[in-house]
């Protein structure tokens, strides 16, 4: 290197035209090219290899600021550092930090990209509807990588006690999501969104923030009547409700139920996961009225898969198609002929509670195979960690006392009605 530092001017710079390089010292050149463009670069020698480092053009780099640079390069050289390979992995670095600030939304769209093929169609609605709603307005735009546990609780706080359910189903999401991303290499550390040990430690518990809304339910000692006057209505949708009473099953369980799921020699129906509302497959043992349904259901020919088929082709029963069975027994009267204890007219979905309550006082089944019968979630974490079975034959025994339970006074034969004349 020079030993002289300093030697161009401003003026010289300015008026350097013939293509050539010229020196200001310190291993600084001003390089003029054949065109007349003007740039600075850095020659230095390490370890004996001779190097050349574009610093800028003119135009952008001035003679004070280029100078800088040079003495910046020196520094590095002093250390035992070659300039161009740190400018290299510096670089490499800012690339790679780029790539680490994928956004929240970014990663959720990703996610839901690779996984939506194997969820239902509901799953696959639910999933970017609720977090365009509740989390991206306030992480959306984030990188992945800052989303931390005050970020979190922003989105949960509002909604914990008013929407538990949604809030708890975000939450979940949430933390999926950050899971993902931290395997991709977009973030790193703890989940914030995480439950056990961390968010429970700031948010109650969802059983003691969670509004149960009752649906009106028909007291059990009720039932039979109730399927004997069921009896006397035509269409699919009343063969449905007493399918649905009887099975203990929920409403969507019902309507969406395909032949393939049951296997009427061993009087079985296995729902499978992406159907129930808990996502994991649900078997239900089937009583002889149920299979005399089945039986008489079944079609001679292809036709719909679903076992109650709706009024439009290759489509299910509708969501109100059950419940409107109920509105036209009720009729006129006021009060409803068949209500709750309060008078409000019975739904569907109500049934599920007559069911448990004929469980819990007419029989001595214990509370987890009616709970299992009804396919619920087990709440307590300890709970369901131990519980690994699904207490089956318990629950052929239960169904079976349920069923001579609600049928002990039919008032017709068991003959299934025709459904040419569909109450759907």
């Amino acid at each position: 290197m020079a030993s002289v530092i300093g030697k161009l001017s401003a003026l010289a710079v300015s008026r350097a035209s013939s293509a050539g390089v010229y020196g200001d010292g310190g291993g600084l050149y001003l390089q003029v090219s054949a065109t007349g463009t003007k740039s600075w670069i850095f020659r230095y020698t390490l370890a004996t290899r001779s190097r050349e480092m574009g610093l800028g053009a003119l135009h952008t780099i001035s003679l004070a600021e280029a100078r800088r640079l040079a003495g910046e390069q020196r520094k590095l050289l002093l250390e035992g550092i070659d300039p161009i390979e740190k400018r290299k992995a510096d670089r490499r670095a800012a690339e790679l930090l780029a790539a680490k600030a994928m956004t929240f939304s970014e990663c959720a769209k990703a996610f839901i990209a690779i996984n939506k093929a194997a969820w239902s169609g509901k799953h696959a609605a639910q999933w970017p509807s609720t977090l365009k709603t509740y989390a991206e307005p306030v992480i959306g735009h984030l990188a992945v990588s800052d989303i931390d546990t005050g970020l979190v609780l922003k989105i949960l706080k509002p909604i914990w006690s008013t929407k538990n359910e949604t809030a708890s189903r975000v939450r979940g999401r949430i933390e999926t999501i950050l899971d993902f991303a931290k395997v991709s290499g977009y973030r790193e550390g703890e989940n914030p969104a995480r439950w056990r040990g961390h968010l429970d430690q700031v948010l109650p518990k969802r059983s003691k923030v969670r509004k149960v809304r009752h649906h009106p339910a028909l007291p059990f000692d009720r039932v039979s009547a109730f399927i004997r006057d069921l009896r006397q209505m035509e269409g699919t949708a009343p063969i449905a409700l007493e399918f649905t009473i009887l099975t203990a099953a929920r409403t969507g369980e019902t309507i969406g139920a395909r032949w393939p799921e049951f296997d009427i020699d061993e009087k079985l129906w296995t729902i499978p996961g992406v159907r129930m509302k808990g996502g994991r497959e649900h078997r239900v043992p089937l009583c002889d009225r149920v299979i005399e349904i089945l039986t008489a259901l079944r079609p001679t020919e292809p036709g719909s898969a679903f076992v109650f088929p709706g009024a439009k082709a290759g489509k299910p029963l509708s969501n109100m198609a059950m419940e409107m069975a109920v509105r036209r027994m009720n009729g006129e009267s006021d009060p409803p002929t068949w209500r709750d204890e309060s008078g409000e007219a019975v739904v569907p979905h109500g049934f599920r509670s007559s069911f448990s309550d004929f469980a819990a006082e007419r029989t001595n089944f214990p509370r987890d195979v009616v709970e299992m019968a009804l396919s619920h979630a087990v709440e307590d974490e300890v709970e369901a960690a131990y519980r690994r079975g699904t207490m089956f034959q318990k629950r052929v025994k239960l169904m079976a006392a349920w069923a001579a339970f609600c049928l002990t006074k039919p008032a017709t034969s068991g003959k299934v009605l025709s459904m040419q004349r569909s109450a759907a």
